[in-house]
């Protein structure tokens, strides 16, 4: 009886033991589990931090690289626009030469083309005035009313008056071709130096024919003059037409440049708009992998 209590008493102080054990197994077990969840844990954060740290310098990269080219692109649109803003100041030079060039040449040729008409309509009056002249005298020469006056006529005054008198000729008439003989003497008097008035000392008959080197004259510069005219018109209608068309392409030109530099300044803007976001979102994400190479 005594050895089956020992016995009992025994197995009642090994029980405790046991539980122990088992509750040492039990937490032994726990622990090695919370270790492996834990290391599981830690295993995908590791991971995450790899995965999110290759994204962020990928993106980092791509982002510097979207930011190097959107600067090149504004460096070649201030380049462009650089380049034609001065074409066009130069252009606009030009242009304002051509056109200047062509008012000055219009104006010229409005000139001369007014001297022209006055010349000629001088001239052509002139040329009626001798013709009439010339034939009156020829016809009371032949035995008109006046014809024994103007034989005893001494000079080209006293002819004039004849015929004035006899109202074969206008005082205007006779005046113009008094004005025309005296010019014509200064003129001979200074090239070959006869003696003043000696046009005036001439009969009739050479009257005649000094009226008709005068007209033949004055045809010959009315010839002159047109001719001139002609070839003064074509030089100016050349030269209008070359400026005119330099001021054409000119002023296609100048559209064209400031075409260039609005669509240049366009994309400057557009690039400029682009460089904003692209710097900010490099930035966050150089910040973001700062803290992220931080948490992990």
């Amino acid at each position: 009886g005594a050895l089956a209590g020992t016995a009992r008493a025994a197995q009642e102080q090994v029980n405790p033991i046991g539980k122990v054990l088992q509750l040492m197994s039990d937490l032994s077990s726990k622990v090695i589990k919370e270790g492996e969840d834990a290391q599981r844990v830690y295993s995908e954060f590791a991971e995450w931090c790899e995965e999110r740290s290759k994204e962020l310098s990928y993106e980092i990269k791509t982002g510097k690289s979207e930011v190097s080219e959107l600067k090149a692109t504004i460096d070649q649109e201030v380049a462009t626009i650089g380049s034609l803003e001065a074409r066009l100041e130069q252009l606009s030079g030009e242009l304002a030469t051509d056109e200047a060039d062509l008012k000055a040449a219009t104006e010229i040729r409005t000139t001369e083309n007014a001297e022209f008409v006055a010349s000629e309509k001088e001239l052509t009056e002139t040329i009626d005035t001798l013709q009439r002249a010339i034939g009156i005298l020829e016809r009371e020469m032949k035995g008109g009313a006046s014809m024994l006056q103007l034989k005893n006529a001494g000079n080209l005054v006293q002819t004039m008056a004849v015929l004035v008198q006899a109202s074969k000729l206008s005082t205007a008439d006779a005046g113009q071709i008094t004005a025309l003989l005296q010019r014509s003497a200064r003129g001979e008097d200074e090239d070959v130096g006869a003696p003043a008035g000696a046009v005036y000392e001439s009969q009739s008959g050479n009257i005649v024919q000094t009226l008709t080197d005068l007209m033949e004259e004055a045809e010959a510069q009315l010839s002159a003059a047109r001719g001139k005219e002609t070839k003064d018109l074509h030089a100016f209608e050349v030269l209008k037409l070359s400026l005119e068309d330099e001021i054409k392409y000119g002023q296609k030109e100048i559209d064209e440049s400031k075409s260039g530099i609005a669509a240049a300044g366009e994309k400057k803007a557009k690039a400029e708009g682009e460089l904003s976001m692209s710097s900010k979102e490099l930035s966050s994400d150089i910040q973001g992998l700062a803290d992220l190479h931080h948490e992990c």
